[in-house]
């Protein structure tokens, strides 16, 4: 009866971790705004500067979250951990209402059902939008985590790969129902999202049971990702290559949702199975073991363990700063590098071809650098004991080299940079969020990691337009630029930005490296054994 009780248990788990992932693959409209801001433009008489102000705007509010962790932290006290409306329930309903109002207000604007609003009134529109993914994120990461704190970067890493494959699936929606109507585009995204996360909401919740097959889960859902990436991949191209007539794109876009539904028949095949224990848990036993003996004598505990610090005591650590200073050039430098992919490729004479399948692909390496580092750190965590900064260290550096390829300005160097940068971009969303609920503990989780997010808009500020747009300006000649020379010292720049960023990383790996593994390491040892 215990054990058909689990499995029970299990399941809820289960399904709350589906409508998760369902809810993140329509958070990420703000992906998508290229899509609408030419009619956002057209119709409110804006010039490029206008535009580009209401796009930041776009930005610090998809980057500002620290709200929603105050909520989430506020909404689950333990004992309402299980309450319908509240937790997670309450943060997604609060993002929904916020996505549709903000949404809903600019179609307003754009179809002139309400006076066209002056430029400050439209940056709080898309601030209000923008910001609802922030409630999405927190609610379904920090709840991810809770759930499954064993595999806690292989949890993020699903959860934050998702809202990163989010707008290529809101593209292809897009082309499929609504293809070159912008308009009717804005009142899907103030609807979609908000209906899905209202219905879905009830069953995102925490349990605290704990089963075995929890990795054959998180591994079965990993599979269904990789496979729905590799297809938006395929599609990408062939339709960059091709040009889609209506049945093909409807073709296409039912095979994506029977990708996106495929998961519901995993969990009675994992029900169906005999439990048994897997390679990496053995490894696992025979590492306990030998913690055990070493440690057998005195058990020197890290003066963080079992502290669930809040915002204002994580901010007087010196391992906040240094995640804050690496975000800032991590984060800083990606998203400056997409914010300008096209304009670079218009610079070394690439077509608009070439152009927009960069820009399209850009989604898949962000995927591939979100469930890629959460799933490997976690891997090498239990295996080898690697502290999980280590990974910070390795992904910071490799995009100081992808910086340096784009610098380059060589025959193919900017979808190779691309790639590096891409993929070592992604990296962070999943490595900061899970090195942050180590370190700092999971009860203000939602709090300190949104608050380390704020370095993304930061440095996109600095890299964007004290750098990047400074040189770009200082080189152009006339209405543009063209040649290498207009972004070589810009990318040479930040490369020695995500550099710096990697030394702080390598700072912070060394400094935490006795946590992890007396603390950390062990406490995931001794779950696993119970």
């Amino acid at each position: 009866m215990e054990r058909l009780n689990l499995k029970h248990k299990l399941g809820d788990k289960w399904i709350s971790t589906l409508a998760s992932i369902w809810i993140q693959c329509t958070s990420g409209s703000l992906y998508t705004f290229s899509i609408y801001s030419p009619i956002l433009k057209s119709t409110q008489r804006y010039d490029q500067s206008t535009l580009d102000t209401v796009s930041v705007f776009k930005d610090i509010g998809a980057n500002c979250g620290v709200l929603s962790g105050f909520l989430y932290t506020f909404a689950t006290p333990s004992n309402r951990r299980n309450a319908y409306f509240g937790g997670p329930c309450l943060v997604l309903a609060a993002g929904a209402i916020q996505c549709f109002m903000g949404y809903f207000l600019i179609w307003a604007s754009v179809v002139g059902l309400i006076p066209r609003p002056p430029v400050v009134g439209m940056c709080f529109f898309v601030l209000l939008a923008a910001h609802a993914q922030t409630f999405f994120n927190t609610a379904n990461v920090v709840t991810a985590v809770r759930n499954f704190p064993d595999y806690s970067g292989t949890a993020v890493g699903i959860m934050k790969g998702f809202v990163g494959l989010s707008g290529a699936i809101l593209i292809q929606f897009y082309e499929t129902i609504f293809h070159n109507k912008p308009t009717s585009y804005l009142l899907i995204l103030a609807l979609l999202p908000t209906i899905n996360s209202l219905l879905l909401m009830w069953f995102v919740r925490i349990y605290d049971t704990k089963e075995q097959e929890e990795k054959k889960l998180l591994n079965a859902i990993s599979c269904v990702a990789l496979l729905l990436a590799s297809y938006l991949m395929a599609v990408i191209i062939v339709d960059h290559l091709f040009t889609f007539q209506l049945l093909v794109r409807i073709a296409t876009f039912v095979v994506l949702l029977l990708l996106l539904s495929s998961p519901l028949c995993i969990v009675p095949s994992l029900r169906a199975r005999e439990k048994d224990s897997s390679v990496i848990h053995q490894s696992l036993i025979s590492e306990g073991q030998r913690f055990d003996q070493e440690m057998e004598v005195h058990d020197t505990r890290d003066s963080l363990e079992e502290d669930n610090l809040n915002l204002l005591q994580a901010m007087a650590s010196v391992y906040f700063w240094i995640l804050f200073f690496a975000m800032a050039c991590g984060m800083g430098s990606g998203l400056a590098t997409v914010n300008n992919l096209g304009q670079i490729g218009e610079s070394l004479g690439y077509s608009n071809f070439e152009n927009n399948t960069l820009v399209s692909l850009w989604s898949i390496w962000n995927f591939l650098g979100r469930f890629g580092a959460g799933y490997v750190s976690d891997h090498f965590l239990y295996v080898k004991g690697w502290a999980r900064p280590l990974f910070m260290v390795l992904t910071l550096s490799s995009m100081s080299v992808g910086h340096a390829v784009i610098a380059s300005g060589m025959p193919g160097a900017l979808y190779a940079g691309s790639i590096l940068v891409g993929v070592c971009y992604g990296s962070q969303w999943s490595l900061m969020p899970t090195i942050a609920s180590e370190i700092f503990g999971v009860k203000h989780m939602g709090t300190i990691f949104n608050a380390i997010t704020i370095a993304s808009p930061v440095g996109s500020y600095i890299f964007s337009v004290r750098v990047v747009g400074f040189i770009y300006d200082k080189e152009a000649w006339g209405s543009g630029c063209s040649g290498t020379h207009c972004f070589m010292l810009s990318f040479l720049i930040m490369a020695s930005a995500t550099l710096l960023g990697s030394l702080a990383a390598l700072a912070l790996f060394f400094h935490t490296k006795n946590f992890y593994n007396q603390v950390i390491l062990r406490r995931l040892l001794h779950s696993l054994r119970e």
